[in-house]
């Protein structure tokens, strides 16, 4: 879309030149008419002089047509390739979550528009205006330095929601001369940009001794709009963060609920262990994991909704697969693990539950589950037979050795579990992951 407008406007120049150079052959052929009647009563020197007048005109005025032409078609293309990489760039901050590696990727990125090699990003906290990340001479001594939100530039800009540009800060009275003392970095010009959100300034991004002169209006006007975007960045990646702690926090106390009862301690933990054997093997990606992750600690949810005493029949156990992908479907962090944990008891030939799928049409991470679950059912002291009756503290499952329980799973490869994904826990489970 941009290509096709700057290559509008040089057609556009381009016809402006055709006018011109119009507009000079009529003017020099109203000339020549006119002189063709005036020929007799002018002197050859006057009519020389004019001819020549005429001419260096004519020349003068489509050089200089030409030339502007020239240097708008330049200055286009120039503006155009700013623009594609603060576009980039602008891409490139956007698509980061976590917040270190966002500051360090916002700074780095304007430094290099601004030609420059140090500056520094400050956030604003209760504790005032906090330096996150620094670049340039002993910067590790200001990270984590925190100052008044009024003081010295940065803070005059948080206060008033402005850029600043200072070409002479060590005779600014805003200049405020303790973090240069505290670097020995000498500050001759800042450019202080704010970092600003609808709801106010949440910090500041400051540039420190243009190399090439003094910071100018149009470095402010380029570094205007970097700055509008990144704070956007660093508000979503703070949001993000917080979702995750959220999400961390209310699994630990799901996970903590589901151990609550003596037949369930620690399965969950146990089942996530030996399905992340089976991942790791395979290769999975880390954002796979994750998924799988918190699929095993979250699988048997749909016990809460489950009182022991109301387990009458198999049916009645059964129902907690589907109470639980009920319980996380409405939740946004949760709904791509709920139906992998709605399949987790779904059997390779199609004769499982809720739903009778079968092979690979069932979940990879639902089949992985599966496996773990049934494993750790056989080994474990504190857990439960899989035809659904909850056991007591001091029965012991039906299988108990760790070899039987692998020929257990050997024994119903194709038909309970995936074949593949049976040989794989097999090859990489040992004694020791059920200590």
């Amino acid at each position: 879309m941009r290509k096709k407008a700057i290559e509008a406007i040089r057609e556009k120049i381009r016809l402006l030149n055709y006018i011109v150079i119009f507009i000079v052959f009529v003017l020099l052929f109203l000339i020549a008419r006119f002189l063709h009647y005036v020929w007799d009563f002018i002197t050859n020197p006057s009519i020389v002089t004019m001819l020549s007048l005429i001419a260096l005109l004519s020349i003068i005025g489509l050089y200089l047509s030409n030339k502007l032409s020239r240097q708008a078609a330049g200055e286009i293309e120039d503006y155009s390739s700013k623009l594609d990489n603060m576009l980039n760039l602008t891409l490139d901050i956007r698509e980061e979550k976590y917040g270190d590696i966002l500051l360090e990727k916002i700074l780095g990125h304007a430094l290099a528009i601004a030609n420059i090699d140090a500056g520094s990003i400050m956030l604003v906290d209760k504790d005032g205006l906090v330096f996150k990340t620094v670049r340039g001479p002993k910067s590790e001594q200001l990270l984590g330095v925190s100052m008044a939100k009024t003081e010295g530039i940065a803070g005059w800009v948080v206060q008033n929601g402005e850029y600043l540009i200072s070409n002479d800060a060590k005779n600014d009275t805003r200049f405020n001369p303790v973090m240069e003392r505290l670097t020995g970095y000498e500050t001759r010009s800042v450019l202080c940009m704010p970092l600003k959100l609808k709801t106010g300034v949440i910090g500041v991004l400051e540039l420190l001794n243009k190399k090439s002169g003094p910071f100018t209006p149009e470095d402010a006007e380029s570094m205007s709009y970097f700055a509008n975007q990144a704070a956007i960045a660093i508000d979503r990646a703070n949001f993000y963060e917080d979702q995750k702690n959220f999400e961390i926090h209310l699994t630990d106390i799901l996970l903590n609920a589901i151990d609550s009862s003596i037949e369930k301690r620690g399965h969950s933990k146990r089942v996530a262990k030996y399905s992340l054997l089976i991942a790791h093997a395979m290769n999975m990606s880390e954002s796979e994991k994750k998924r799988l992750y918190t699929a095993c600690l979250l699988h048997d949810i749909g016990f809460l909704n489950i009182s022991p005493q109301d387990i009458k029949s198999r049916d009645d156990y059964k129902t907690h697969s589907q109470l639980a992908y009920e319980m996380l479907r409405p939740i946004n962090f949760y709904a791509d693990i709920a139906p992998i944990v709605l399949h987790h008891h779904e059997r390779y030939d199609g004769k499982g539950y809720p739903e009778g799928i079968k092979g690979e049409d069932i979940p990879i991470e639902s089949r992985i589950i599966a496996i773990a679950e049934a494993f750790d059912v056989m080994v474990s002291m504190d857990s439960y037979k899989q035809t659904g009756q909850i056991i007591s503290e001091h029965t012991k499952p039906h299988i108990t050795g760790f070899h039987e329980a692998l020929e257990e799973l050997r024994r119903n490869a194709g038909t309970q579990f995936d074949p593949e994904f049976v040989e794989v826990f097999i090859n990489n489970v040992t004694t020791e992951h059920v200590q």
